[in-house]
């Protein structure tokens, strides 16, 4: 099964170091991003962990939880735990999956079907499960990234995203190349010039399809 965006992510039950958690239980009635990673212990997945950590008041403001997903037991992930504190300064108190089943990374097509994990596995048997995911409060989702074992993730970037998503839920408009928030945003063609006018104020007329306004308070 492909992913896409605005498809109904798939529910699932696991095994994590906050308890039993059911996805869709779990979100309720915020937004959430995934982060998956191949292997506790290992220095990339450590420096991002750590970040995450550090970013909690910010995806709190956002009304977003945040979830790890790992093909290691949740013993594993309570170990790896003290080093995230220990590197970043600060605890990972959100939750980390147990995925030693590889049933998410499944479900999410971050792995084939086939897929196992052989004994003595190093990171690279489950390379492919970097991945990130933003879901809405109505369980679609709504981004997806994958990046590759050498290249540690941007989670400004991912925040970014996050407040563009959110910016433009269920309303039309857009955001630009570069967008950071309280910048211009893009009106969206479902409105005329003066549909536009009368919700955003003045806007700015670049070409006939591309208009910017102010952007919202978020």
């Amino acid at each position: 099964m492909t992913l896409r965006i605005n498809d109904l992510s798939p529910n699932f039950t696991a095994e994590s170091t906050a308890g039993s958690l059911t996805l869709h239980d779990w979100i309720g009635d915020k937004y959430a991003i995934l982060f998956s990673h191949p292997k506790d212990f290992t220095p990339v997945c450590t420096t991002e962990f750590g970040a995450v950590a550090k970013l909690a008041p910010e995806f709190a403001k956002r009304n977003t939880k945040v979830m790890g997903i790992s093909v290691d037991s949740v013993e594993d992930h309570q170990k790896w735990k003290n080093d995230i504190a220990a590197f970043s300064g600060v605890p990972a108190d959100f939750p980390i999956i147990d995925d030693t089943s590889l049933t998410v990374a499944k479900l999410y097509d971050m792995l084939p079907a086939d897929a196992y994990l052989p004994d003595g596995r190093t990171p690279a048997h489950s390379a492919t499960v970097r991945t990130v995911f933003i879901i809405g409060p109505d369980k679609k989702i709504r981004l997806t990234m994958s990046y590759p074992m050498s290249v540690g993730r941007n989670f400004a970037e991912i925040l970014r995203a996050l407040d563009a998503i959110q910016i433009t839920d269920g309303v039309p408009l857009a955001t630009p190349a570069n967008w950071v928030p309280g910048q211009d945003v893009i009106v969206g063609l479902a409105l005329n010039d003066e549909q536009a006018k009368e919700k955003y104020g003045e806007i700015d007329i670049k070409l006939p399809y591309l208009r910017f306004a102010k952007s919202p308070k978020h």
